[in-house]
């Protein structure tokens, strides 16, 4: 009988590995009873989404070995608390819908959003015991420290909505606390699971770490200069929140006085037409150039992940699939 590698080998694409992780996902139980506990779990992890840190779990355990299946509960895990941490957002955000649906503490309430999202956690870690014992000590440290980083990095955000002055580098940091450490951590689990070096273990978690900014930087512009069409949210979300985001911070740093008071003139107003908010705060982005400086940005810690990757002592053609990702990811339009 063929072994479970056996497929690996002649891998042409990650549908493989896409469909091992909806699979595993699909089979784990977080409970019954009560109804009101569980039943949101199953809710928002069967609302789908890209399942992008589980998915990258097992790539960077493929390029040291052929067989991935080591790493499956554990990445069930990271997308487990990845959820967890998007619920308990959505409740700090009010936001009423997540993947085009009810959050769940608009369908249910915010008690039950906030215990179901403790459970998570809790499940989350369930996924790791399946770790090999010689290693599950350093992974599980690893996780801890991962997941205080995305809290601190959600607070740092919520800190930033009462604060007057923020830095460019204040949010460069914060994104790579809330959005970048988790997407590390995941490559980073995948190789330690799978037998690599520490040295290659560090070079694909900052590969990630990179790839999360870029990432975050990426969802900032399309914000703005996305296609409406393709976006899947409304354009401008972002300027009518008032969000510090890598834009305006840099807007803020480069407008004359004429521009200054037009950003001055629209933050924290919320009388302004929400059309005219957004056309007034875009134009000075325009006329400072943002976007392209945006996306200079981008491209530079793009290229910075991929020199990480390219470092790793492992195949060309595994590297291969992590890097053609990475790039749909920068190339993105929703």
């Amino acid at each position: 009988m063929p072994s479970e590698s056996v497929p690996f080998k002649n891998l042409v694409d990650i549908s493989f590995f896409a469909e091992k992780i909806d699979l595993a996902l699909s089979t784990i139980s977080y409970g019954d009873k009560p109804a009101e506990l569980y039943d949101p779990i199953r809710y928002i992890m069967q609302l789908g989404g890209k399942r992008l840190r589980p998915l990258v779990t097992l790539l960077a355990g493929y390029l040291f070995q052929d067989d991935v299946q080591k790493c499956i509960k554990p990445a069930c895990g990271v997308e487990i608390f990845h959820n967890f941490t998007l619920l308990h957002d959505d409740i700090m955000d009010k936001a009423p819908l997540r993947r085009g649906k009810p959050t769940v503490h608009e369908k249910w309430n915010h008690n039950i959003a906030i215990l179901s999202g403790d459970v998570m956690m809790v499940r989350a870690y369930e996924q790791f015991l399946e770790v090999e014992p010689a290693k599950l000590q350093k992974v599980l440290k690893l996780f801890s420290s991962c997941a205080a980083a995305v809290c601190e990095g959600q607070q740092l955000d919520m800190n930033f909505e009462t604060r007057d002055y923020i830095t460019i580098d204040d949010y460069l940091h914060m994104i790579t606390l809330k959005t970048a450490v988790l997407l590390g951590f995941s490559l980073e689990l995948g190789a330690i699971l799978n037998g690599a070096t520490e040295h290659d273990a560090k070079l694909l978690k900052n590969f990630g770490i990179n790839v999360g900014i870029a990432f975050q930087l990426r969802d900032d512009l399309l914000d703005v200069y996305g296609d409406q069409t393709k976006f899947g949210k409304q354009l401008g979300g972002d300027i009518l929140a008032d969000k510090k985001t890598f834009l305006l911070l840099t807007a803020l740093t480069q407008a004359d006085d004429k521009q200054k008071e037009i950003l001055s003139r629209f933050r924290n107003n919320t009388a302004a037409a929400a059309e005219e908010k957004v056309r007034e705060v875009t134009q000075v982005y325009t006329e400072l150039d943002i976007r392209a400086q945006t996306e200079a940005k981008i491209n530079n810690y793009f290229e910075e992940a991929i020199q990480c990757l390219n470092a790793v002592s492992a195949p060309e053609n595994r590297q291969a699939l992590l890097r053609n990702l990475a790039l749909q990811l920068m190339e993105r339009e929703n």
